[in-house]
């Protein structure tokens, strides 16, 4: 396993181009990391991420937007690992936080507040509390009670809230339909002609200063049109509050930007995807702000993994595996897609068609269906690719299974960001009966 100087996907190295259907492969590495060791030293399930594939999206990202006034906030939802976290800030990234959590977690980072931007259709008063505290750069409203909201607290505290309205564009991203977010019958953003009204009643609310736009159709786009007409809306809304006297000191265009999972999918360049924000807002002057977050991350991550057992049934060939659903939850809750490889020497191996499975008991802890690889044993090691984001950030301990460790790698070193859970870490919180306190 090593990283594609192409597209940054972790893949097996290969001088077969047929391998990934089960061909022989040499020694697996990630940055001249080797991956047997790895696993052998710190256990599996373990999520590894490459930092120099972080650091190569990120610059190929800056560099797209040379010229521009433009700040890249981080989706912290994709990988809040605080390793990433400074990795990104070290790059000039800032954060798009969705709740109180993952703003601490920015600042602990390192992340100045005044690059921070909230979002989310539901932040609770002492969340609301708690950034404008921090004084972070904007709110991304999502509805008229949070305007409201936020003009009661920011008042009460003495201070003037900058604010965006999030609008929702009604465009469809041609995404799965649980990680759209820019259509009518989602419960994202608000209409143009709700966000019109705000801004016309903007002065009820002194204590915020709406001088911002938002939105952000989904997430996983791999087409380059349902943004170019979200923009083109988004655009044109500017284009009408400009003229009615309202002045738009940032546009927000969110993130989305979708990533190779699979052969045969193309996710859009960088370049691309700004000379779109560049024609859609030509001439504009104020602050843009953009949101990526699995484009950074999901392909510089991997997560490894040993075959437990093999099992003949009826219909089909099963490989049991000790990464699980609560590991890596994108293939059950979306029939997600990634790339799996059997590490190590696989010449003179049939192929076999695997159901590979977790362990956990639930039907949906399923990685792939019928996908074809060298026949495995117990003991083989096993790479899930492009679990970068979405993986270790949406981990649980369902079946009472600790968290799994994560590993940076980065020029021939790892480290430890994240230790693997211990059993009395899992239930630290819990309290026996001879604690209880009854009121």
């Amino acid at each position: 396993m090593t990283l594609d100087p192409q597209n940054n996907h972790p893949r097996a190295e290969t001088g077969d181009p047929g391998a990934g259907e089960g061909g022989a492969r040499t020694a697996a590495t990630v940055e001249g990391v080797d991956l047997q060791a790895l696993a052998a030293r710190e256990g599996t399930p373990l999520h590894v991420y490459s930092a120099t594939a972080i650091r190569q999206r990120m610059a190929s990202l800056q560099a797209a937007l040379q010229g521009l006034d433009a700040l890249v906030c981080y989706a912290v939802k994709a990988n809040s690992n605080g390793a990433i976290l400074r990795l990104l800030a070290e790059q000039g990234a800032g954060a798009d936080i969705v709740s109180g959590g993952e703003l601490w977690r920015a600042l602990r980072a390192g992340i100045a507040p005044e690059k921070i931007v909230f979002s989310g259709v539901g932040k609770r008063e002492d969340e609301i509390v708690q950034a404008l505290d921090a004084g972070i750069a904007r709110f991304n409203v999502e509805s008229r009670a949070e305007l409201d909201l936020l003009q009661r607290l920011a008042q009460a505290r003495g201070t003037v809230a900058r604010a965006a309205a999030r609008i929702n564009p009604d465009v469809d991203a041609h995404t799965h339909a649980k990680i759209s977010t820019g259509k009518s019958e989602n419960k994202f953003g608000v209409s143009i002609a709700e966000a019109r009204s705000w801004f016309e009643s903007a002065a009820q609310r002194p204590h915020v200063r709406l001088d911002g736009l938002h939105m952000h159709i989904g997430s996983q786009i791999l087409q380059l049109a349902p943004i170019r007409e979200a923009l083109r809306r988004l655009a044109r809304f500017w284009r009408e509050l400009e003229g009615a006297g309202h002045r738009v000191a940032s546009i927000d265009v969110g993130g989305g930007l979708g990533v190779r999972y699979r052969a045969g999918e193309q996710a859009p360049a960088a370049t691309a995807y700004v000379a779109e924000i560049r024609a859609a807002l030509a001439g504009y002057e104020g602050l843009l702000v953009l949101e990526p977050g699995r484009w950074l991350v999901a392909e510089a991550g991997l997560l490894l993994t040993r075959a437990l057992l093999t099992k003949h049934g009826e219909q089909r060939d099963f490989l049991v595996v000790d990464a699980a659903m609560n590991d890596l939850l994108r293939p059950s809750l979306y029939d997600a897609w990634h790339d799996i490889v059997r590490l190590g020497d696989n010449g003179g191996r049939e192929i076999v068609a695997y159901d590979v499975v977790g362990p956990v008991c639930e039907t949906g802890d399923t990685f792939a269906l019928a996908r074809t690889l060298p026949r495995c044993e117990a003991g083989d090691l096993l790479a899930i690719a492009a679990t970068g984001a979405y993986g270790a950030s949406m981990a649980s301990t369902y079946n009472s299974r600790p968290l799994a460790a994560e590993v940076l790698v980065d020029d021939g070193r790892h480290v430890v960001v994240r230790r693997r859970q211990t059993l009395q870490e899992m239930v630290a919180g819990e309290r026996s009966p001879g604690e209880w306190q009854w009121t």
